[in-house]
């Protein structure tokens, strides 16, 4: 602040601050990245998929997720229900993404059940996700596909 009051003519600072204020933070970009996909252990049955999405600047919703070698996609959240810590799952109309924020998709937690899957999706392969929002456009996110019993990547 100092630096601006000798520098510059007494009106300026204040602007000049203001627009560095501005800036500031104005780095964040709303981004989805380590997608992957587990296949199912029954062929035919749903696989899953998993991604990590970077809030931008503001808060938007995660509406839908596609995938061209999918028939149909439906965003899913797993909770536990009932004594003895089983675990269950329902379907997520959407996802809030605070701004600057971090949401995970990841086993256990909000997931994308891909139905349909293309017979050619094989492990060891990349399918494109198409995640959509309610405030921002589409972003694609490549991901890695797994078998069924194979480690999670990320």
């Amino acid at each position: 602040m100092q630096f601006f009051r000798r520098h510059l003519p007494g009106r300026w600072a204040p602007v000049l601050l203001m627009a560095l204020a501005a800036c500031h933070g104005s780095g964040r970009v709303l981004r989805a990245e380590d997608g992957w996909v587990r296949l199912a252990a029954v062929p035919g049955r749903p696989a899953a998929a998993y991604f990590t999405l970077h809030g931008g600047p503001q808060p938007v919703r995660l509406t839908a997720v596609e995938s061209p070698e999918a028939g149909a996609a439906e965003l899913h959240h797993s909770m536990a229900i009932g004594p003895g810590g089983m675990v269950g799952m329902q379907p997520a109309a959407e996802v809030d993404v605070p701004a600057g924020g971090e949401v995970r998709f990841a086993p256990g937690a909000y997931h994308v059940m891909l139905f349909g899957l293309n017979a050619r999706v094989a492990a060891g392969g990349r399918i494109t996700l198409r995640l959509r929002f309610d405030k921002a456009p589409p972003l694609s996110v490549e991901a890695q596909v797994i078998g069924a019993g194979d480690p999670a990547p990320y």
